[in-house]
């Protein structure tokens, strides 16, 4: 029996329409879908914004949806990627492509990654589609530019004491899920004395958006604060 294929998915930051044409065919059309969750009570967001293209598919499919929880124990998180692997390999293994869904781009901190590993050294084929990314997603909600001519543009996934460092080598720096740090990133950028604009994003191209200037000071998990030393215009 030929096995399955895995496909790795990014479904943009939480439009459904910004899912990509070539997204949306494959959700059509793949036997399995997995949609990790981060907790047992907690539906996968992933999954909530590829629902409407599914809902439009006249056939079945199944849906896996491993536990990933949000906790740094590496070791610990392993077994949790050892155990979607195995659950995926099953499914590929019965000649039963799968869909792995994930927010953004699969290929920006994204779990697909681990698992993708896995079931590559397995001998698995894997082809990853790529998505709008949070942060893309995000500049063009707010009507920014990221990045023009040769300025440099960081990305920041963790504002520990790094960033502090790094700050004079960029122009532009888009630092994730900042409320959970919202105050020592604030300590942090404002001991650079360059001009600065400072903009927060938060739950991009949903419907609870919500864009403004300054720091995030609430617990959003889909916070996202752009730092751009230098004038908007």
């Amino acid at each position: 029996m030929k096995q399955g294929k895995l496909f790795g998915i990014g479904v943009g930051p939480g439009d459904t329409e910004l899912l990509t044409i070539k997204a949306a065919k494959i959700l059509k059309k793949v036997d399995v879908i997995c949609s990790p969750r981060s907790a047992e009570s907690k539906r996968s967001l992933a999954l909530s914004i590829a629902q409407p293209i599914l809902d439009e598919r006249v056939d079945n499919y199944e849906i896996l949806d491993p536990l990933f929880p949000m906790i740094e124990d590496k070791l610990t998180l392993k077994t949790y990627w050892d155990q979607a692997a195995d659950i995926i390999s099953n499914e590929l293994k019965k000649g039963k492509d799968v869909a792995f869904i994930t927010l953004g781009d699969p290929t920006i901190y994204s779990t697909f990654s681990y698992v993708a590993k896995r079931l590559e050294e397995l001998g698995f084929e894997i082809e990853v589609i790529p998505g709008i990314t949070s942060f893309t997603g995000c500049a063009a909600a707010a009507g920014i530019s990221l990045g023009e001519k040769d300025e440099i543009v960081v990305i920041v996934p963790k504002v520990d004491d790094r960033l502090a460092s790094l700050l004079k080598y960029g122009d532009t720096f888009v630092i994730m899920k900042t409320s959970r740090h919202s105050k020592i990133l604030e300590e942090i950028v404002s001991q650079d004395k360059r001009d600065k604009s400072i903009i927060s994003i938060q739950n991009c191209s949903m419907q609870d958006e919500n864009i403004f200037e300054g720091f995030s000071k609430d617990k959003k998990y889909l916070s996202t604060t752009i730092v751009k030393f230098r004038d908007l215009k």
